[in-house]
């Protein structure tokens, strides 16, 4: 009978999933030298080389990924009953959450309520960023689950929608009185990456106006300041600028366009970890404010 614990098989999974052993210690939290200390006890006890050198990340040796292959669904099995028996009031651990500005701003806030409540052992780490960086890092296994302006097309990635926000052409009263776009002028976008700029374009390419001149920038409340503070126009999501025209601060310039930008949440199709597909499935019931 191998001397292999739980700790070790948990490791062994990360490094496989994460590639290097640094990722592996923090996702663990522990230390690097600690990681380095379980693999070694794992292949003197199994008698093998379970990873190899490649660059700055460790590649799994054949027996490795047999090794991975076979241990990844007993390890899942193994969490899930145990966490499942405790209707997960035992959950702990890290969950790493990517989110865009519109869904932070709308459904975000009561999902963590929830999960707080509910999960009190789990950690929360959100990050805002763009949609592409966000697929990217939940493809590398640097987020475990995301909430993403889509729809996303990817053979790595399980999805489900959460609903589509409306978009509006929108400029600073001030700069609507003056007479809007027969000043020529200056559009304002999220970078090409984004949902947002494509709309932006497809009004463009309309012939509708001709811009001065289009700017982009990557935060969406930012752009909002921009806006509001007469540098221009902009296609914003109306969910995050309501309140902003309901007070005349900001006011519709051209007619809204047809297209509204859908979201979804997602996470690995691989994924495993109960936690992470505990809070995938409660996300299911989330809707984004339309």
């Amino acid at each position: 009978m191998k001397r292999i614990a739980i700790y070790h098989l948990e490791t062994l999974l990360w490094i496989a999933r994460l590639g290097t052993f640094r990722a592996a210690a923090e996702r663990l939290n522990t230390t690097q030298p600690a990681i380095s200390a379980r693999v070694r006890e794992i292949e003197e006890q199994l008698g093998i080389a379970i990873f190899r050198r490649e660059g700055r990340n460790m590649v799994l040796t054949a027996r490795g990924r047999r090794l991975v292959k076979e241990c990844e669904p007993l390890w899942a099995g193994f969490e899930k009953a145990l966490l499942t028996a405790s209707g997960f009031e035992g959950a702990t651990g890290t969950v790493r959450i990517g989110s865009g500005e519109i869904a932070a701003a709308s459904c975000l806030p009561a999902y963590v309520q929830e999960v707080e409540r509910d999960l009190p052992g789990v950690t929360l780490e959100i990050e805002l960023d763009l949609t592409a960086r966000m697929l990217q890092q939940l493809l590398g296994g640097m987020i475990d689950m995301a909430f993403l302006a889509g729809p996303v097309a990817s053979p790595g990635i399980r999805t489900f929608g959460l609903g589509a926000v409306s978009l509006v052409w929108v400029a600073g009263q001030e700069t609507v009185r003056a007479g809007g776009f027969a000043q020529n002028l200056p559009v304002w976008s999220i970078p090409s990456h984004s949902p947002l700029h494509g709309v932006t374009l497809e009004t463009l390419a309309q012939g509708v106006i001709t811009p001065r001149s289009i700017s982009t920038c990557n935060n969406v409340r930012t752009l909002i300041e921009i806006i509001s503070g007469g540098g221009g126009a902009a296609v914003l999501p109306e969910p995050m600028v309501r309140s902003l025209l309901a007070s005349g601060t900001l006011a519709e310039v051209l007619p809204r366009p047809v297209r509204k930008i859908q979201f979804e949440a997602a996470i690995r199709g691989t994924e495993s970890d109960p936690v992470v597909l505990e809070l995938f499935r409660r996300a299911a019931g989330l809707r984004i404010d339309s």
